[in-house]
């Protein structure tokens, strides 16, 4: 299935055989200390920076309206983000993933987008927006 909304997302993870839990990692970007005058530029016009991850969640489909939702809730946090990392952990047997299961799939994700390694992830900026990041 081609997602191209979050709308699509919700719905792809809704209809999947297996429960699903949709895992949210919410990033900012920072400028590292020891960056380039190019870099501080491209910062500056919020085209460059370095992703680090501020908080993450865990939620069924069925527990998110839509994503202006998620940006509401995420407010409570008191987090400030940038982009949103999200993938999806299947259940099996009819079971959702257990809380151990999150937890470490969590841990491994966090260090696949501190290494850059995203490729595995639908990425939205605050406004819901489809992010290519490169």
């Amino acid at each position: 299935m081609h997602i191209a909304s979050f709308a699509d997302l919700l719905h792809a993870a809704r209809t999947q055989d297996q429960p699903q839990r949709l895992l949210f990692i919410f990033a900012a970007s920072e400028l590292p200390d020891d960056a380039s005058n190019t870099q501080k530029e491209r910062y500056q016009a919020r085209m460059g920076g370095a992703l680090s991850p501020v908080v993450y969640v865990d939620k069924s489909p069925e527990e998110i309206g839509n994503f202006d939702e998620l940006v509401e809730e995420s407010r409570a946090t008191g987090a400030s983000w940038d982009i949103v990392f999200i993938t999806s952990l299947s259940g099996q047997e009819g079971q959702p993933p257990d809380n151990d299961q999150i937890e470490q799939t969590f841990v491994r994700l966090i260090e696949m987008i501190r290494l850059g390694q995203i490729d595995s992830f639908l990425t939205f900026d605050r406004e819901g927006g489809i992010v290519r990041l490169y």
